[in-house]
């Protein structure tokens, strides 16, 4: 499991051209905050499911995990991925249903 580069789009200088990292088999991590977002692209030839885990309760109960279906040759922003996903580590965990073709960059709006 990688941890994610969370790379900011500031005010000064020309934007960001963000760097996208192969999603890992085993799934990957990243530092939550208010303005998070992935941004995945899934060059398969197949939809991908990226999954964002929910490791709180509300009252008790289970919240369900954030799925997000990206088409095939198609891409998906997701997020913001805020402290509701933040877990014990302070990390927030992804897992993906293949990794075949998709990439994935962390980014701070």
């Amino acid at each position: 499991m990688a941890q994610l580069n969370v790379q900011a789009v500031t005010r000064a200088g020309t934007g960001l051209n963000p760097t996208y990292v192969t999603a890992s088999g085993g799934g990957d991590t990243v530092r939550t905050g208010p303005r998070t977002f992935l941004h995945v692209k899934n060059g398969h030839s197949s939809p991908q499911t990226v999954t964002i885990v929910t490791p709180g309760t509300y009252n008790g109960l289970a919240v369900d995990d954030l799925e997000i279906a990206v088409p095939n040759a198609g891409e998906r922003m997701i997020g913001p991925i805020d402290d509701t996903f933040r877990a014990s580590t302070g990390l927030a965990s992804i897992t993906y249903s293949g990794t075949t073709s998709l990439t994935i960059a962390a980014i701070r709006i």
